[in-house]
């Protein structure tokens, strides 16, 4: 075909009596979820701990609570224990289920599964050279990972508090 040909047939693609808008056009193959498993650890004063995103990852300085992908075959509180050492040096305790919730980013679609830990051992290390800071209603760390908000509305239904959870 020539060039021209080609230029033709390219805009006869896409030309038509209405133009096309995203919405018209359907994904073939929906996205599947990646599962990750996510650690809110509350100590003894009810405060929970967040950590940013390290350097050269997707959202980097963002914060979150703790976690990682679930390796193939791996249960949810397994790859808990495994990425809360490999990330942050500590070995947990009792992991209890809390909420699941599913979130699309433009990078990947993730299905969140939070769990409380209220028991670990270890000093923390934050290998992956993140910050650490422990928080309470409304965090003062700033900006806070899309897929965390819901978290902290769980969090301020569950403790009758009122306002913004975190900052703009």
């Amino acid at each position: 075909m020539s060039g021209a040909a080609s230029e033709r047939r390219r805009l006869a693609d896409v030309e038509g009596p209405e133009p096309r808008r995203p919405a018209d056009v359907e994904d073939p193959e929906p996205r599947r979820p990646v599962d990750v498993a996510v650690g809110v650890l509350i100590d003894a004063d009810g405060r929970f701990l967040m950590t940013s995103r390290p350097d050269g990852k997707v959202y980097a300085g963002y914060w979150e609570f703790p976690g990682g992908k679930l390796e193939a075959g791996e249960s949810v509180e397994a790859a808990l224990r495994r990425e809360l050492h490999e990330e942050i040096g500590i070995t947990i305790g009792a992991a209890e289920p809390w909420h699941v919730t599913l979130v699309d980013y433009a990078h990947a679609r993730v299905r969140l599964h939070f769990c409380k830990v209220r028991d670990w051992q270890g000093e923390f290390e934050m290998r992956e050279h993140q910050a650490m800071a422990w928080q309470t209603l409304p965090v003062e760390v700033s900006p806070v990972l899309p897929g965390t908000l819901p978290v902290l509305e769980w969090f301020a239904a569950e403790r009758g508090f009122r306002g913004a959870t975190c900052q703009p």
